[in-house]
């Protein structure tokens, strides 16, 4: 357990650094990359109902995402652009070779969803990379989901029309 103060000159040590107990200490080690026997790093990636779990690996820049070439599956040109941003935020464009399988959702929360996939495991392969990325707001998931409908409702929030005769 945390040691109490009881006093503020000893919360300002604390806070100073001057007499900062041992379990209280920073721990300042480097973070290590994290591979799989094949040299390949792993991670999930989630947005609104979609699930992607994303491989990634030195290569040539080929994007494969559900046994489809990137272009294949995201026709538009819009979606292909959100899944090309943590690449060019952390300065490695054609330099790794993405495997990802996603399942739910639509096509935009699947671009969403390989997106997070990506920027999750470029930070695990090379953990320099995730400064760039985490100031790009990349490694966050975005949280918002669709409202569930209520019951006496039309929608999550419409009602029906209302009649008074």
């Amino acid at each position: 357990m945390a040691e109490t103060l009881s006093s503020l000159d000893e919360l300002k040590g604390a806070v100073d650094g001057t007499d900062v107990p041992a379990a209280a200490a920073f721990d300042a080690t480097p973070r290590e990359p994290v591979r799989d026997a094949l040299g390949r790093s792993y991670a999930t990636g989630k947005r609104k109902d979609a699930v992607a779990r994303v491989w990634i690996k030195p290569g040539s820049g080929k994007v494969t995402v559900n046994g489809k070439a990137m272009d294949a599956y995201f026709a538009r040109p819009v979606l292909q652009m959100i899944l090309r941003q943590p690449f060019t935020v952390a300065g490695v464009d054609g330099e790794f070779d993405v495997m990802a399988t996603v399942k739910g959702g639509g096509l935009s929360g699947q671009a969403g969803a390989v997106k997070h996939g990506i920027s999750k495991a470029l930070q695990l392969y090379e953990p320099s990379l995730r400064g760039a990325l985490k100031a790009a707001g990349f490694l966050t998931r975005d949280s918002r989901v669709v409202e569930r409908k209520k019951y006496g409702r039309a929608k999550a929030r419409k009602s029906f029309q209302f009649s008074k005769r």
